[in-house]
């Protein structure tokens, strides 16, 4: 809107398909508003919420990796929840296991090392981004969610890798 002359007023009310404005203008002889906007701190917050989300999606899950030192020989069975690991892997001192990027909004499962006897022992690990890092490696793991009925995926260490179909030994 562009004033003719000074000491004109109106209003304006903008809709759009979230919020209502009511403005009231009034033109003056000193100062004219080329343009005008608006911060919403909130919409402000989500989108910095989703650009960390972002980063520690690609930020390394641990320093000094190699790519020659990690083992793949682990297998995930067991009931699918939408929090179903899609990989584990060891770099010969530490397991990772590999969630979906949905872990990120709802609810994750503790892990238990499955020991040699079967009974079930609490495991130091933590959460980096969407990978739980266990400080050691293990053999059996299981991931519980739930009361009564619980939803239970289990990690198995492959220890003998078999050989590829046609070659012999």
């Amino acid at each position: 809107m562009k004033p003719f002359a000074s000491s004109l007023a109106t209003n304006l009310v903008i809709t759009t398909d979230r919020r209502s404005y009511h403005l009231q203008l009034t033109a003056t002889a000193r100062t004219a508003t080329a343009a005008l906007s608006w911060t919403y701190p909130a919409d402000q917050l989500i989108a910095l919420r989703q650009k960390e989300a972002q980063a520690a999606a690609v930020a390394p899950i641990a320093a000094g990796l190699s790519v020659d030192s990690l083992h793949f020989n682990y297998t995930v069975n067991g009931d699918s929840p939408a929090w179903r690991p899609l990989r584990a892997f060891d770099d010969g001192r530490q397991t990772f296991v590999e969630f979906p990027a949905s872990i990120a909004v709802g609810e994750v499962p503790p892990l238990f090392v499955i020991g040699a006897a079967g009974d079930v022992e609490l495991v130091n690990y933590r959460m980096r981004g969407r990978f739980y890092v266990v400080d050691r490696i293990f053999d059996r793991a299981e991931l519980r969610l739930g009361t009564g009925k619980q939803q239970v995926v289990r990690i198995d260490r492959v220890t003998e890798v078999p050989a590829p179909k046609g070659k012999r030994s």
